[in-house]
């Protein structure tokens, strides 16, 4: 078995693809990977480290402010597609799974054009434009929320899940904490906006520091992002010279296993590949989406939580901070919240989605 997987530039699309490349090597370990990805993503980074062979090809996100910058969008992305075709037909795979980005584009219409069947994974409630317009070509579009198959042909959807890795929800909260070193029996609260970080999430993360830096009995993870890194550290120096060792901050938080582990309560973003994590980690959450993505896809991922009683939502504005610390003050307070939040944040997790989803290629494709 041959599997050109493709998806990128966030690892919202690459850990997906990651875990479904995983799942096809447990049920045959002489599966043959290639990961095809843009040079300029985060797929450059992540992939090489679970041990995926990775080469890019040329394309570009579609720009139509003018007529010329579509004209090279264009161009860019026909010279990704003889690219990818080249390669796959040196490679011969037998299937493509495609998880989003525009670097799916010249991936997927050249395997439409080889005639190799197409598989599509789209991650949140509201479908990005790649995966749209390239649902045409697939056989089969796994959806990691049910609100998205409102976007798709019907005949062609499937409920899987957002898949994650298998070590999600594997470690238990002590052990978990000793990696971080918090102590065992703390409030242990976990505040991220992403890799790179977010403007307004480190606001609300700034504003949970000052709440409980230097208090006993309560831990702070902060994931700052590598673009705020710095100016956070200068502003909690300022104002905690001498105190807040509860706090531990770090430009970008790589063992999540861990931190989702270890936490009692998760501040964060609503991107799909957070809610997935979060709910196979069973997590009570406080998400906090995006106001700048499409469709306002973030609220329906994390409503769909929420509706069951895994999470509570938070709108970025002017009292968001005194939002989540007023529910933070709640959680605290009364631990029988956050336990029944977390066992119905259990009920909604995806933890057989890479199960759906190679069983329904390989009855699909019948190897």
């Amino acid at each position: 078995m041959k599997v050109v997987l493709t998806g990128g530039c966030t690892g919202g699309h690459i850990y997906p693809a990651l875990a479904i490349a995983d799942k096809f090597r447990e049920h045959d370990p002489a599966c043959e990977i290639l990961y095809l990805g843009h040079d300029d993503g985060m797929e450059r980074h992540i992939v090489p480290k679970y041990g995926y062979p990775l080469e890019f090809i040329s394309s570009k996100w579609v720009d139509r402010s003018n007529v010329f910058k579509l004209a090279n969008t264009l161009r860019v992305n026909e010279k990704g597609k003889r690219e990818a075709k080249k390669r796959m037909k040196e490679f011969k795979p037998d299937l493509v799974v495609s998880t989003g980005s525009f670097v799916s584009v010249p991936v997927v219409l050249a395997a439409h054009s080889l005639g190799i069947p197409v598989y599509i994974h789209e991650q949140n409630a509201y479908p990005g434009m790649a995966n749209k317009f390239l649902s045409r070509y697939a056989r089969k579009v796994f959806l990691g929320f049910r609100h998205a198959a409102d976007h798709f042909d019907a005949s062609k959807t499937l409920y899987s899940g957002n898949p994650v890795r298998a070590a999600f929800g594997t470690v238990g909260r002590e052990e978990a904490r000793e990696t971080f070193g918090l102590p065992k029996d703390d409030f242990v609260i976990l505040v991220f906006g992403g890799s790179l970080g977010a403007r307004g999430m480190n606001r609300i993360g700034m504003d949970i520091i000052r709440k409980y830096a230097g208090q006993e009995g309560v831990s702070v993870l902060f994931g700052t992002g590598k673009d705020y890194y710095d100016s956070v550290r200068e502003s909690l120096e300022e104002e905690f010279p001498e105190s807040g060792s509860n706090i531990h901050v770090m430009p970008y938080i790589s063992d999540m296993v861990a931190a989702l582990a270890a936490c009692d309560i998760v501040i964060c973003r609503s991107g799909a590949l957070s809610v997935a994590e979060t709910t196979v980690s069973g997590r009570a959450a406080i998400f906090v989406p995006s106001p700048n993505v499409t469709g306002d896809h973030q609220y329906y991922n994390a409503k769909e939580v929420a509706d069951q009683g895994g999470a509570v939502i938070v709108t970025e504005d002017a009292e968001a901070s005194e939002h989540v610390l007023d529910t933070l003050a709640c959680m605290k307070e009364d631990l029988s919240i956050l336990r029944d939040m977390e066992e119905s944040s259990r009920k909604v997790a995806p933890i057989h989605a890479t199960d759906i989803i190679y069983d329904t290629i390989k009855e699909d494709l019948a190897f």
